[in-house]
């Protein structure tokens, strides 16, 4: 059998194949369903082992210079192996920093909020009514509600009942027949394999690609590959610093100026900071409707606070941690926001940015080499 027949013989299949699949959607978005959930397990902990990487090559280069200092020659396995042990033991203590620290400080400022809505509302109450706006339904629920008959371990109790059957019916959906916790803990072993062996699978993935495929097409997989980790490595590092770095100046400033709230605000913007340009609107904006129902000269303290810190975070921080991350134009970084809000909502907003990043720079090389062919400059 000639190329020629066996490409044609390749395409009729291939036709027939994709109008039996159109022809049968509802069979086809069941059985890929059943996959992913047999499969999700491996693709939770690749995409696990894929985020724990941006942490644990920095723990590499730090031991690996360390080592060099004390003139050491340790096998490449230790260095993993420390690294692996230093990037889990770090998570480990932020979980820990943030429920003996910062948890509480959230239940007591969440706390104050609703007792001083409670304070609050009969004046708003009296304000509506001299608007001619009907109250009654307001006054009524607020009647049947006492401070002293609130029970705030009761409530935050409910809390978290509602958000874990939330969870639970959640992973429920997308795993299918496999349990929560039995995803999660093969997803943790799978990432921490991955992260261990990652030198000889990239190794074995490269062999597959060369064996099987022509030289050209696989040194521009692996290009692709290596762009892809480096783009998606930097953003994730730098958003993680920079939102620390904004929530903790935010919480400082807040602090110096003795504005209620600190720490609830700050962890929003720390949070929301994530969110490409209106995260950081958001959590201001949360934050002086908090700080109103105290004081509202406070309030137009907290909003000038507020932006002047945004505005030293965003000409002498975010330029040097994350600005330089991607190397996009904050034109295309606003089309990929739009884009991927549209798309896939909030996550999309987030990782648009980066994928907007690595297509830019393939199409850059690609016209760069189309030119210099062309031209022969």
């Amino acid at each position: 059998m000639d190329k020629k027949t066996r490409q044609y013989l390749l395409l009729i299949t291939f036709g027939v194949a994709l109008y039996a699949c159109l022809m049968n959607l509802t069979s086809v978005f069941g059985f890929l369903q059943t996959l992913g959930g047999i499969f999700l397990p491996v693709i939770s902990g690749l995409i696990l082992a894929f985020v724990l990487n941006v942490p644990l090559n920095g723990f590499e280069k730090l031991y690996t210079r360390l080592f060099r200092r004390l003139k050491l020659k340790p096998k490449e396995n230790l260095i993993a192996t420390l690294s692996l042990f230093s990037t889990l033991g770090s998570i480990l203590l932020v979980i820990i920093l943030i429920f003996t620290m910062v948890v509480p400080e959230l239940a007591s400022s969440i706390s104050s909020v609703y007792f001083m809505i409670l304070r609050k509302a009969p004046q708003w109450i009296a304000l509506l009514s001299e608007r001619g706006i009907d109250t009654t339904w307001i006054s009524e629920q607020l009647l049947n509600i006492r401070p002293e008959q609130i029970d705030m371990e009761h409530i935050f109790k409910n809390l978290m009942t509602g958000a874990g059957s939330v969870l639970n019916s959640a992973f429920n959906v997308a795993s299918s027949t496999i349990s929560v916790f039995v995803t999660c803990a093969f997803a943790l072993v799978i990432s921490i394999y991955i992260l261990l062996g990652k030198k000889t699978l990239t190794r074995q993935c490269k062999k597959i690609l060369y064996a099987h495929g022509q030289k050209r097409i696989a040194d521009q997989v692996c290009e692709i590959a290596n762009l892809i980790n480096r783009t998606y490595s930097k953003f994730l590092s730098g958003q993680c610093i920079e939102a620390i770095i904004l929530g903790f100046m935010i919480y400082l400033a807040f602090r110096i100026f003795r504005i209620p709230y600190a720490s609830l605000i700050g962890v929003l913007t720390g949070v929301l900071s994530f969110i490409p340009y209106i995260g950081a609107f958001c959590a201001c904006f949360i934050g002086v409707v908090l700080v109103l129902m105290v004081n509202p000269l406070q309030a137009l303290i907290s909003l000038v606070v507020y932006q002047v810190v945004q505005f030293i975070e965003n000409q002498f921080i975010y330029p040097h941690v994350v600005g330089g991350s991607v190397g996009l134009a904050p034109m295309w970084t606003l089309v990929a926001v739009l884009i991927g809000g549209k798309l896939f909502g909030i996550l999309g907003m987030i990782f648009f940015i980066p994928l907007t990043a690595v297509v830019y720079q393939l199409l850059k090389g690609y016209t760069n080499q189309k030119l210099k062919e062309k031209y022969k400059f």
